[in-house]
Parts: C-alpha cells; structure tokens; sequence
C-alpha cells in the first residue's frame, strides 16, 4: 500500500463559507450556514454534533453527494488547491474515487447484495486505474488483508450478507482507500456496531493513517470517538461551527457551552453511581432555527446579546469560538 502523493503548500482540504440548502414543500432548509475549517495533509479532524446539526451535509458536499432537493448554494470547496465547488458528476466521481474516499454508515447500503466483495473492491480499481482483472483482484485480496479481514484470499469470494456489520465496514474502507485516496471521509462509521467492534474499526483507521498518510475527515455524534481518532475537532451545532479545537482542549476544558453539554452527556469514570447530565431541549428543524445564536434556546448561559449570532473568534489559546461570552 502506497503512501497519498505530497499535493500542492497549504492546506490538503479547505472550506470557507459553506452554506447548504435543500428545497422543500415547506420553504428552502438552511442545513448549513457558512462553515468553513481546513484538514491539511496527514491530519485527522473530527466534526461533531446532534442529528441535524449539518455534520453530515458539509461532509457529502464536500464529496459532490447532495442531491436534489438539496445544493450548495454558496461558499467553496478546495482540494489541493483545486477549487472543486460545482463540478460536473463525471470529474466529481473521478475525484471521489481517487482523490477522496467515502465511507458511509451503514455499510450494506454502500455495497451490492449481489456481487462478491473482492469484485466490488477490484471494480473499484479498475475505474481509476488502466490494470486487467486479475491484478485488480489481487490487488482487493490485499486490501482486504491490509484492514484485517482473515484469509482474504477466501472471503474476497463471499457476498455481503454473509459477513458481520463490522466485517462489512472493513469492506468499505477497503474500497474506500483502494486508489490511496489524499482523503478520507468517514460518516458515523461505527454507530450501527456494538462496542469491540467500534473499537476495533477505530484502531483500524488509527493504522491505516499512520501507513498510508491520508488525511482523517470524521462525522460522529460521540464525542468520544472523537477523542480516540482525531487531533482537532469541530463541534457544529445549527449548520454552524460553535467551536474548533485541538482534541485535548476541547476533552479536558471545552469553552463553547454546547461543547460542555456534548462532553458532559458522555459516560465516564466520573459518573459511577450519578446520573449523566442531558442537554435540555433538542436541535431545531433547520427550517425553523431561532435568529441569532441557534444554541441560544437551550443554553443555561444565554442572555440577551445572543440575539445576534456571534461571530467566530480566536481565543489566545489558539481555539476558535461563537459565544459571546468571550467576546
């Protein structure tokens, strides 16, 4: 297995001014307004966030996956300098499939029932690769090796009904790192697996890291898992960045007072015998988020200021924030 090719200086993916939205019956849904953050090569970042938080939709528009009713309406996309905002389907599934790579959360939705995996794997290839069926499939065995599926050789040859969730999610991101892709996508790959096999989904994206040099993009609610993977996190909440920071500040002294409400809703050694700390409320329907700070509603801290929506500001630890409480 390759290592991703060094691109162009700067940062390996960059978004500014992302903003999101979806027609509807009902009025245009604003999933996300104005996101912008940068992954450079090698980095592993995490966004998190409840259901409906936006998490989701920057990721699939930054792979070219929303479809309509939904669009980007604004902002722009790059990678490795290239501006891929808008692209027609033809060049995004080339960039998809080479330049990124996708792996989703459900993983019989991402592969077909009647096609064996070692197939699946080697046509994913063969599209972005001049090589005959033979050394693609070889090259499949090996990648089914490469994140930890056993004899290789022989379950290249089974079908996706007969393996387990977490066997499956393996298949994934072998296609999904088929081509060393510069980055990898990874929406809530472990939410539908029990805990040893999250555990062991989250190490395998630790190794493949570390061997192939791809730069980490990952989607969860958990924070948890956050910390186990990623350097830095976004914590979006509203289609909006509430805080961005490094992993250990966020974990050990979070600002923003969604960020402290995420954390604290997390089970911990410190909670035995106690009771977990839920955040009140729930997230609001894009098409009906409250003007100015869309936390405001739900935050203990709120007053009057958070009428207006905050900007994003640099702390003098070097994390960013939207609160005004530290204006």
């Amino acid at each position: 297995m390759t290592t991703a090719a060094a691109g162009p200086p700067g940062p390996l993916l960059e978004v500014d001014g992302l903003h999101a939205y979806f027609r509807t019956r009902g009025g245009l849904v604003k999933a996300v307004n104005g996101v912008g953050f940068a992954v450079d090569a090698g980095a592993s970042v995490g966004i998190v966030g409840e259901s409906g938080s936006g998490k989701s939709v920057t990721a699939y528009a930054i792979a070219g996956l929303l479809e309509a009713p939904g669009y980007v309406h604004s902002g722009s996309i790059r990678l490795r300098g290239k501006d891929i905002t808008g692209l027609p389907d033809r060049e995004m599934r080339h960039i998809r499939g080479h330049d990124i790579g996708m792996v989703f959360q459900e993983p019989m939705a991402a592969l077909n029932p009647v096609t064996r995996v070692g197939h699946q794997i080697a046509e994913a290839i063969r599209a972005h690769n001049d090589v005959g069926r033979k050394e693609a499939m070889t090259r499949a065995v090996e990648l089914l090796r490469a994140v930890g599926i056993p004899v290789p050789e022989r379950r290249a040859h089974d079908y996706p009904n007969s393996m387990s969730g977490g066997m499956r999610q393996r298949v994934v991101i072998a296609m999904a790192i088929a081509n060393d892709p510069h980055l990898l996508i990874l929406d809530e790959p472990t939410t539908a697996l029990d805990v040893t096999v999250q555990a062991q989904i989250l190490e395998l994206v630790r190794e493949l890291r570390e061997r192939i040099g791809t730069a980490v993009l990952l989607i969860t609610h958990d924070i948890g898992v956050i910390a186990e993977v990623c350097d830095e996190v976004i914590v979006m909440y509203g289609g909006r960045v509430m805080e961005r920071a490094t992993t250990a500040q966020v974990v050990h002294a979070p600002t923003h007072p969604y960020s402290v409400g995420l954390l604290e809703s997390v089970p911990s050694g410190s909670h035995k015998g106690g009771r977990l700390k839920a955040i009140s409320g729930s997230v609001p329907t894009p098409s009906q988020m409250p003007p100015g700070c869309p936390f405001a509603t739900r935050c203990p801290k709120a007053f009057d200021k958070c009428a207006d929506m905050p900007p994003l500001r640099r702390l003098g630890d070097g994390r960013q924030v939207a609160c005004w409480l530290y204006e």
